[in-house]
């Protein structure tokens, strides 16, 4: 039996890359785990690959009503929820003059509105419980000034202070939030990018892999007692920013 033997979890881009290893991780560390994202297929053979009661939701998170249909759905399915781990994201960069207005609202949506509804909602569940993760994946982009970078980064830096504040409000209620910020970590985030003609950012340096932040979250999910991960960074070896 492991620390997360019996814990359920709910995972936001649970179809690729970060999320999909981090299901496949804390599944084998005992927990059963709800996958949520938009592609169905996907989903469906995540959770007939890892098992142990998987459930799955394929769910547009650029839905006003996105974290009520997620959390009533868990607790429909696991009866309530141990873990969320927001992870989905979008990125989008491009300067000034050339920046599609279309990209704005979408990624404003997932990237922070869909996070801060769910982490809201899940928290009183959760406090109600008496215990409790949330877990937001932010971004070494958040402390980056680079152009091109200005939306995405901005709205990680939102979410890191929105995910600090909750942490602060949730002080003692048996809820632990954290915040994960990755480096450079090749996944499908950067897709636009290279159909577009430009290089992705995992093109640069040796990135990191999926796996290794989930492991990391991993690590986050495992804390007992009194401690608290409350925030961890993540770089590649060869980044140096």
């Amino acid at each position: 039996m492991t620390i997360l033997t019996d814990k359920t979890v709910v995972i936001t881009g649970a179809s690729s890359g970060i999320g999909e290893e981090t299901a496949r991780m804390l599944a084998t560390a005992g927990a059963r785990v709800m996958l949520v994202a938009r592609r169905e297929d996907r989903l469906m053979a995540l959770a007939a690959e890892i098992g142990n009661g998987a459930v799955h939701l394929a769910l547009d998170l650029a839905q006003k009503d996105s974290a009520q249909v997620m959390l009533d759905t868990a607790i429909a399915q696991m009866g309530k929820v141990d873990i969320l781990i927001n992870n989905a994201g979008i990125l989008r960069t491009s300067h000034v003059d050339t920046f599609d207005l279309a990209e704005l609202e979408p990624m404003i949506a997932v990237n922070y509105s869909a996070a801060v509804c769910a982490s809201l909602l899940f928290a009183r569940h959760m406090k109600a419980n008496g215990s409790g993760q949330i877990v937001n994946l932010s971004s070494i982009g958040a402390s980056l000034t680079a152009a091109g970078t200005g939306i995405y980064g901005g709205l990680k830096a939102a979410l890191d202070r929105f995910t600090d504040v909750l942490r602060i409000e949730l002080a003692g209620s048996g809820v632990r939030v954290g915040i994960i910020a990755p480096g450079t970590t090749t996944t499908e985030i950067f897709e636009d990018m290279k159909a577009q003609g430009q290089p992705g950012w995992d093109e640069y340096i040796p990135p990191m892999l999926p796996g290794d932040i989930a492991r990391a979250i991993l690590f986050m999910c495992e804390q007992t007692g009194n401690a608290n991960a409350a925030r961890m960074h993540i770089y590649a070896t060869s980044e140096t920013f």
